[in-house]
């Protein structure tokens, strides 16, 4: 596989591949990133579905995990849960990201990301994926995963993911970064996090959705001026620094920004979708690229939630899901 250089430190195995049942893991893997060189990661994977289905390699933005649908296994929701019935049948991979646990503070390529897939596919014995579906962050480690290492799925389909950042993107992702130093010089470093997540879901988001749902009058409280929307900003951004670090924040924010693709390298059948009101990865930037790539599908997704319509439009993505899946079982 080329541009990997893996040392697999411990071997998983399933025994019984007869059992259809969720199995959670870490490997212990040494990969050569494109920046860093040679480091050591415990990549955290899941697998669930029936064992003899297609397999299926789902990845969501830097904030999604490797439980991305709930099974008798492990019951809780999972990040994509409202698309569980469109996944259904099929067997689904899934890794927290590189990174994501805030104990590598440096710069992680979403090509790394890749690799780190690639090498997960061999140590366990899984071949080739039938196929990967990637939203936003994952759309983007998916056409990594395509031009780097081809042999390792059949199709992709890429959600809401360019074939670069988009400048203003990058500009807004920036600032978050800049608001996660402030928190730590300042000895905060959980209000640097719920400053940058706040400001991130003014760009997942839409002015027409604030319009819709926080148009009432600001209040004085305390002698500050609070707008309506605050309470539902403060809550996304306590919630998010519970999770994440500010190493984690910000190494997979610039990991984003680092992604570059040439359409000319994804040497797989692509199919990807933009959403129209989407100000991180606009339509106008996902239209080019695919008509670069031969022969790939474009669905455009009509919504007022932005960039989070992967998440919010369940009827359109599983349309989009449903007959990506579909032609997997006719083309494999």
């Amino acid at each position: 596989m080329t541009g990997r250089d893996v040392t697999l430190i411990q071997q998983a195995s399933f025994e019984d591949r007869s059992v259809a049942a969720a199995v959670r893991g870490e490997l212990p893997l040494s990969l050569r990133l494109r920046h860093a060189g040679p480091t050591r990661f415990i990549v955290g994977y899941e697998l669930t579905g029936p064992t003899n289905a297609p397999l299926i390699i789902v990845a969501g933005g830097i904030s999604a995990g490797r439980h991305s649908i709930s099974s008798k296994t492990f019951s809780e929701p999972g990040w994509w849960e409202s698309q569980s019935e469109a996944l259904s049948g099929h067997r689904l991979l899934s890794i927290d990201w590189l990174g994501a646990d805030g104990e590598f503070d440096r710069p992680i390529d979403p090509a790394d990301q890749a690799e780190a897939i690639a090498a997960l596919l061999d140590a366990l014995g899984l071949g080739r994926a039938a196929g990967f579906v990637g939203a936003s962050y994952g759309g983007m480690v998916g056409m990594h995963l395509a031009a780097r290492n081809p042999d390792s799925l059949g199709s992709l389909l890429a959600i809401s993911a360019p074939a670069r950042a988009h400048p203003f993107a990058s500009a807004c992702r920036s600032i978050q970064r800049r608001a996660l130093d402030l928190g730590e010089a300042g000895g905060e470093p959980d209000a640097g996090v719920a400053l940058a997540r706040a400001m991130a879901m003014l760009t997942y988001r839409t002015p027409r959705e604030f319009a819709e749902r926080f148009d009432a009058s600001p209040v004085l409280d305390g002698g500050r001026l609070r707008v309506a929307a605050d309470p539902y900003l403060d809550a996304q951004g306590q919630r998010h620094c519970r999770r994440m670090s500010p190493a984690a924040y910000r190494r997979l924010s610039e990991s984003i920004d680092l992604h570059r693709i040439d359409a000319a390298d994804i040497r797989v059948p692509v199919t990807l979708a933009a959403v129209d009101s989407d100000a991180l990865v606009p339509e106008s930037d996902v239209r080019p690229l695919a008509k670069a790539i031969p022969g790939s599908r474009l669905h455009v997704v009509r919504s007022r939630f932005g960039h989070d319509a992967f998440l919010k439009e369940d009827a359109q993505v599983a349309a989009i899901l449903i007959r990506f899946l579909a032609s997997l079982e006719t083309t494999r």
